[in-house]
């Protein structure tokens, strides 16, 4: 069953992500912050992360930046609900990263999340 971590500081988007994903076969790991989210990375392996860009305790890109400093190939979605990610690509660290606007349909996060996976150059391992 792919692991996949989700770093949100809302409740109820974590919530409804993690639903989605469990519904569909993943494990889901909940954090409701970055330094949570790190925390969880270094202390466990993961297939996959939904990290939201505006965070209350840090960035959200700082915390992708940390997250693929760690694991090159990780698949990662950045989710957020006030802003254009376009600024994503500037970073040799936020390549390949999927972008998501908030709200989303749960489709919508399966395919950005299939869409991550070939990004990060393989797929998620099968449910």
């Amino acid at each position: 069953m792919p692991r996949v971590l989700v770093i949100d500081d809302q409740k109820g988007v974590r919530t409804m992500i993690a639903m989605v994903l469990r519904v569909n076969h993943f494990e889901v790991e909940e954090a409701e912050s970055g330094a949570t989210g790190l925390k969880a990375f270094a202390e466990s392996s993961f297939d996959a992360a939904i990290v939201d860009i505006f965070l209350g305790d840090t960035s959200g890109v700082d915390v992708i930046a940390t997250l693929r400093e760690r694991a090159p190939a990780l698949p990662v979605i950045a989710v957020s609900g006030m802003t254009a990610l376009d600024f994503m690509d500037q970073s040799p660290l936020l390549a390949n990263v999927v972008c998501l606007q908030k709200p989303f349909r749960p489709n919508d996060l399966l395919q950005a999340l299939r869409k991550a996976a070939a990004a990060a150059g393989g797929e998620l391992p099968a449910v």
